[in-house]
């Protein structure tokens, strides 16, 4: 079986831009993992609450399949956060699946993962994008080698759709 993990912020998380690709991930047969920066329940933006199974420092990429970023206005915190930025590469050097959703690609930009790749985010981080060498084509969903990106709420089906796709 297919392993995901899907990386939220503790509060503040975009709600369908993991419950969405979350539902589609699991229709396909692949097992999703919830992690946050600390343990209990996450609370979305709109109010959805959400399991943590494992915090970040304990994501080990080379385990995973696909390992998804999640945007809300909480993703900010992981934009600089080092643990972020150990996982993102790890799941490029490990030939893996790399996701991140609104303002979440921001977090892909600044670990660095994004130079010279074709990418989308939410429209405020494009510039953090740009900055980092990332080509930003706003599309909803972008998808560059190993890494898939979307702009946000309304793109997080096709997002999670891409993602399962990859994965085949």
């Amino acid at each position: 079986m297919k392993k995901a993990v899907m990386i939220i912020a503790h509060e503040m998380f975009r709600d369908e831009e993991y419950s969405e690709p979350k539902a589609i991930l699991e229709k396909a047969g692949i097992k999703v993992i919830t992690a946050s920066s600390t343990l209990g329940l996450a609370k979305g933006k709109l109010g959805m609450l959400a399991q943590v199974d494992m915090t970040i420092k304990d994501i080990n990429p080379a385990e995973l399949d696909a390992v998804i970023f999640v945007g809300g206005p909480g993703s900010y915190g992981y934009h600089e956060d080092q643990e972020a930025h150990r996982i993102a590469k790890e799941t490029i050097s490990a030939g893996k699946i790399l996701g991140g959703i609104c303002a979440a690609s921001g977090t892909l930009a600044f670990a660095g993962v994004l130079k010279n790749k074709k990418a989308t985010s939410f429209p405020g981080v494009s510039e953090i994008l740009k900055s980092h060498g990332a080509h930003y084509t706003a599309k909803g969903v972008e998808v560059d080698g190993n890494i898939i990106t979307a702009d946000g709420p309304e793109s997080a089906a096709k997002f999670g759709e891409e993602i399962v796709k990859a994965l085949k």
